[in-house]
Parts: structure tokens; C-alpha cells; sequence
């Protein structure tokens, strides 16, 4: 599937009037992993303005989720055993998971935040290998997601998780090492040869040397020494001293402040409202260059930027809208959102597994740059794995309540339809529920419809009328073949290129 061209030509300024049903849908689908028929409906009653700030504000009041009791573990407190000591692990970890995937589910921005910038603040679970790191690098994204960016780049770096990932475990005054460094500038602040030279990437890594104990039990918390951290003196984008740690993301935010702007008010275009950031035809540039002075003049405040963001006319444009592909949480956790099917925590654990079979393996990114999103989720193999998936999903739900898929209908067609017999009405409600646009041609819905209209249904069952001449009517509320046709459409829909995109 190609990228889509970007000719979206709105400008930043703020929405007005209350939203569509379609527009808060795609506010939800982007903010979070999209939201119930109620939650839809409830939100086209409001502005952009009302909503987004409800929005961001709940983000702003929801807490991380509470340490675990093995936060602070080291190898002291498991089991002497090698094999039970590996069982424990494996458990914390799916426990943990299981916890964050939950969190996916019910924080809405908070948490689609806090998993944007796992894939910005990259770190690989298989190379630290520490469920204790694991939590603190976890904790770090959440209490920072909609917080200020600066003081995220400086705990972050700091995080056990980090320290080993990117080798500043390993960076002595008397050996820098240089990974650090170049990843701080390369993909975390700056972009590739964004604003900085080898040399200050050479002078960077001196300032940070001297995280480097690491005690004698695997999973002990990095602590600095002194005496291994280079004293002499640095010169970092032009200012000279004998610069630590502090001091680098000092010299930093203070001497590329409008770099750092662009880069990161880049990413977050490319992520919330487009992958083509560099269009020809739209004005993506121009409305990126806008987040990045509200940025600035914030004093790199996260939540102002996303605030003007997800105001304006250019979020809410026609070509904002289903031109993003889902990443495999996305498929199966909007999914999940928008039918309110009543789901388990051994469903989430299954949907987290599905997730890693389709290369979205939870905390672990591909590599330091993080999953690549859009095209790279989409081929041959992964589509199938999308399609078997979500249909071993929609049988499980099936056969554990069935007649949910008729609530789901009636919620979807809405109370003036809840006795409808024309099953075009249901079809078209259940269409534009759950996907961005509808489907491309009349061809595509009538597909659609006759996956809905099975063999077993007699054609006479199907009118607009409740009675003709006393013969029984196929009846949305009543009829026992309902929930059956609406798991064949949503089976057949799973599998339509606009059900891929959000």
C-alpha cells in the first residue's frame, strides 16, 4: 500500500463548530485507540476546543501505574534456581505488559503518548534484560508524555534501561564511548546531522562519562563516580567548560532550541495527522513551523503544542482523516473500542501476543530507531496475520456472548433504527463505524451487504415495512440470525484495505 499524498491545505488556526460524528471519531482514533458509539456521540455535541481540552487535561491528571513489588528487584530477590529465577522473570514481564496494554486501552492520550515516545526514547528490552529497568524506563514515559520535553530528555537519559541500551554503562572519562552522545542528537532531539558535528558528539561524550557502577547483583541502579568521569574541559556548540551531564542538556535546549523544535513538532506530525510531512501539495511545513514557535515560546511545554494541534482546521481536514495505516495495537485495540465487546485480560494478553507475531513486539522496537510505522506494517505475511488474528478474535467473542453483535448494531444504527428491517441501514452504520471513510465504491458496500444478507435469510425477510401481509419480518432487535450477520460483516469488513486505516 502506497503513502498517501499529503494535499491537505488547511491552515493551524482553530476549528469552530461542533464536530462530526466522523471528525470526533478521528480525533479518537489518533488521541487514543478510538472510542465507543457513545463516546462518539457524546463528543459531537462539542467544539474541537471543549473536547481537546477535556482530552488533554485527562491526561495531564492521570497518574502512571503504581510499581509493582519487584520495581527495585536485583538478582538477590529471585530464586537461586536459574530455570525458576527465569520463570519469575517471564511472569513479572507478562504481568507488567498485561498492565500496560490495559493502560493502552483506558488512558486515551496519556498512554498513546506514553507508547509514541517508547518509539522515540527507544530502548530493546533484549538488551538490558531487567524487569526492574523495564518499570523505571515504563514510569519515565508516562509521568513525562504530556509533560515538558526538556525535563524528559534529562530523565530519560538517566534511566537504567537507557544507560545500558545505548552503552553509557560503559563510558569512562579515560575511554568515552560515543553511542550515547550521537543518539541524543541523532534520534532523540536534533534528527540526523541536525545542527551538530562529530566534534561536539566527540566533546558530548566526554561531558557524560561516569555512569558507569553497576554494582555486583545484575539489576543493581547505575550510579556515577567521579573519578571516572573526564573533568577536563569541553567545548560543546561553541560554549566551552568543564561540562557534565546537566550542563550538556543545558548547553543544548539553550543553543539549538529552535532545531530541537522541528524536529520533535516533525515527529509529532507525521504520527497524529500525516506520514508526508515534506508534501509538495499541502502546507504540512508551514503548520509544523507553527508548533515549533508555540514550542519554543512554551519553553518546550508538551501539552500546548499538541493543544493548538488538535484544534485546527488542518487536524480536522477531509485529507487528515484515514490516511494513516494501523499499527498492529491499533487494529486490534480500536477494534476492541469501538464494538465495547466485553473482553478479558487473557483477551489483551492475546491481543499483545498477536501484536509481536506482526512485528510490534511490546518494549521491544525493531532497533534504536524504533518501528518505521505505516508501509513497514503492511505485506504479504503480516496482512494475512492481521486478517487470521483478528478473526480467531471476533470467533472468541463470538461464542463467549453472541448477541453482543446485535447490541453492537443497534448502538452502531442508533435508537430511531433499533427496529429497522432494512439491513442497508445496519450495514452502512456498522461500515462507518469502524472505518475512517466508508468504503471506496457502491461495489465495495454491496460486497459488504451481501456478506450481511446470508443465504439462510430469505430476500422477503429484508423490507423497509415490519409486516407484509402477516408474514414475519426480519427485524434488527428480534431476529435470531442478527448476531451471526453482523460477525460474517464484521469478518468480511477485518479484511478490507479501509478497515487498515485510521
Amino acid at each position: 500500500m502506497d503513502y498517501f499524498i499529503n494535499c491537505n491545505t488547511s491552515p493551524l488556526s482553530p476549528h469552530t463548530g461542533t464536530l462530526t460524528q466522523q471528525q470526533v471519531a478521528h480525533l479518537y482514533r489518533r488521541l487514543g485507540f478510538s472510542a465507543s458509539v457513545d463516546t462518539i456521540n457524546a463528543g459531537a455535541t462539542l467544539t474541537a476546543d471543549i473536547l481537546v481540552d477535556n482530552l488533554i487535561n485527562q491526561a495531564l491528571a492521570t497518574p502512571a501505574l503504581p510499581a509493582p513489588v519487584w520495581a527495585n528487584w536485583n538478582d538477590s530477590n529471585y530464586p537461586a534456581d536459574e530455570e525458576a529465577a527465569r520463570q519469575v522473570r517471564r511472569a513479572q514481564l507478562d504481568e507488567w505488559k498485561l498492565a500496560y496494554a490495559n493502560a493502552l486501552l483506558n488512558n486515551n492520550l496519556k498512554d498513546r503518548l506514553s507508547f509514541f515516545w517508547s518509539n522515540h526514547f527507544v530502548t530493546e528490552l533484549n538488551i538490558y534484560d531487567c524487569n526492574a529497568f523495564l518499570y523505571g524506563y515504563t514510569d519515565c514515559l508516562q509521568r513525562n508524555a504530556i509533560g515538558n520535553f526538556r525535563t524528559f530528555v534529562s530523565e530519560i537519559g538517566l534511566t537504567n534501561a537507557m544507560l545500558y541500551y545505548l552503552d553509557g554503562v560503559y563510558n569512562n572519562g579515560n575511554n568515552p564511548n560515543e553511542n550515547y552522545a550521537r543518539e541524543l542528537y541523532e534520534l532523540f532531539a536534533l534528527g540526523d546531522g541536525n545542527g551538530y558535528t562529530e566534534e561536539d558528539i566527540i566533546e558530548t561524550a566526554k561531558a557524560l562519562t561516569g555512569y558507569v557502577e553497576r554494582g555486583e547483583l545484575g539489576c543493581e541502579a547505575v550510579q556515577f563516580n567521579p573519578e571516572r568521569h573526564d573533568a577536563g574541559i569541553k567545548t560543546i556548540f561553541g560554549q566551552t567548560g568543564n561540562w557534565k551531564y546537566d550542563d550538556v542538556i543545558n548547553i543544548l535546549f539553550s543553543e539549538r532550541p529552535n532545531e530541537i523544535a522541528e524536529f520533535i513538532c516533525r515527529k509529532f506530525y507525521e504520527f497524529f495527522v500525516h506520514p508526508d510531512s515534506k508534501d509538495a501539495a499541502g502546507n504540512a511545513q508551514t503548520i509544523i513551523s507553527g508548533l515549533a514557535t508555540t514550542f519554543v515560546s512554551s519553553n518546550f511545554e508538551i501539552a500546548p503544542v499538541l493543544s493548538q494541534l488538535f484544534k485546527s482546521e488542518h487536524f480536522f481536514d477531509e485529507d487528515a482523516i484515514g490516511v494513516i495505516i494501523k499499527s498492529p495495537y491499533d487494529v486490534y485495540f480500536n477494534f476492541i473500542k469501538e464494538t465495547n465487546f466485553t473482553y478479558t485480560d487473557t483477551t489483551i494478553a492475546s491481543m499483545v501476543n498477536y501484536s509481536g507475531l506482526l512485528s510490534q513486539n511490546l518494549f521491544d522496537p525493531i532497533d534504536v530507531a524504533g518501528w518505521q510505522r505505516d508501509r513497514s506494517w503492511i505485506n504479504t505475511n503480516f496482512m494475512i496475520g492481521r486478517w487470521l488474528t483478528l478473526e480467531t478474535i471476533l470467533e472468541e467473542f463470538y461464542q463467549n456472548n453472541d448477541e453482543e453483535f446485535r447490541d453492537f448494531a443497534v448502538a452502531a444504527v442508533g435508537p430511531a433504527n433499533s427496529n429497522t428491517s432494512n439491513p442497508e441501514i445496519v450495514v452502512r452504520a456498522i461500515v462507518d463505524k469502524i472505518t475512517p471513510k466508508g468504503l471506496l465504491t457502491q461495489q465495495d458496500f454491496d460486497n459488504a451487504l451481501s456478506a450481511f444478507k446470508v443465504e439462510d435469510v430469505p430476500e422477503i425477510y429484508y423490507s423497509p415495512d415490519h409486516t407484509t401481509g402477516g408474514t414475519s419480518q426480519w427485524m434488527l432487535s428480534i431476529s435470531p440470525q442478527v448476531p451471526n450477520q453482523v460477525y460474517l460483516l464484521l469478518v468480511h469488513l477485518s479484511r478490507q484495505p479501509e478497515f487498515q486505516l485510521k
